[in-house]
């Protein structure tokens, strides 16, 4: 399990985040992380849905849409109030994965995108009470930052990013690096039953540079990518696929788990 370290702390680093972008409208691209992986996984509107760690609120607004019970939870208060200013109806609070305020088996389905990666403590405690407000049977979705050539190459650019601004602060926790297998083990030591494990291109390594990216999104706007998914050109969509094709362990820079409660 690899540390990777930045700057400023990380919820320092996702209050700035939020802060900075408008909350998601819905995500409309059902072909591409995160939304072909929570559709694989919620395979009805009967029971609740729990998005823990809901951010921007992309999923938890499509779902919302279409009329399904759908609880949302972030750690950083500012993502949450622009979610409730942009809709009054959305279920939505301030929360904390390591202990949550749910009773025992009060979701049937729990999506978790990029949010266990970010915890330095505690891991553990949270897959535990994912397990916890989950009913028996009920299905778990969740993605993590995988530990390979993709993630190193993305850490290396951003340290020599960080070189050029000047500090005499200590560097601070960002993100967890986790392996197939080491993130696999965690949930099934907690009692859930692994089904599947897709290597996921959340943002493609090669959408960092600019001449890769999709014509409308030359200028990078993060509601856009985040709605759309990271749109490569022809030539950056081909070379990403060769990639995938040939080495997807290395060259996803996620991992997404989809898992049953025993």
């Amino acid at each position: 399990m690899r540390k990777t370290y930045r700057n400023r702390k990380n919820k320092d680093y996702w209050n700035s985040r939020w802060n900075d972008i408008p909350a998601d409208k819905p995500m409309t691209n059902k072909s591409v992380y995160p939304l072909k992986y929570a559709l694989q996984t919620v395979h009805s509107k009967n029971g609740s849905i729990l998005e823990a760690g809901c951010g921007a609120g992309r999923i938890l607004r499509y779902f919302h849409d279409l009329d399904y019970d759908i609880t949302g939870f972030d750690f950083i208060e500012v993502a949450v109030e622009k979610l409730r200013k942009a809709d009054n109806t959305l279920k939505v609070e301030v929360g904390d994965i390591t202990n949550l305020n749910y009773g025992d088996e009060e979701f049937r389905y729990l999506l978790a995108y990029g949010l266990y990666h970010n915890l330095e403590h505690g891991l553990d405690d949270a897959i535990v009470e994912s397990w916890r407000v989950l009913e028996k049977s009920g299905r778990i979705c969740a993605s993590f930052r995988a530990d390979n050539i993709q993630t190193r190459l993305t850490d290396w650019l951003a340290n020599i990013k960080n070189k050029k601004v000047k500090s005499d602060e200590p560097l601070e926790f960002h993100k967890l690096n986790l392996t197939k297998s080491e993130f696999i083990l965690l949930f099934e030591r907690a009692g859930f039953k692994v089904e599947k494990v897709f290597p996921v291109e959340n943002m493609p390594i090669l959408y960092k540079f600019k001449v890769f990216r999709f014509r409308t999104h030359k200028n990078f706007n993060e509601n856009i990518a985040r709605g759309e998914g990271y749109r490569l050109s022809l030539l950056g969509s081909f070379l990403q696929k060769c990639l995938m094709k040939f080495f997807p362990n290395q060259f996803c820079n996620i991992y997404v788990l989809i898992a049953t409660k025993l």
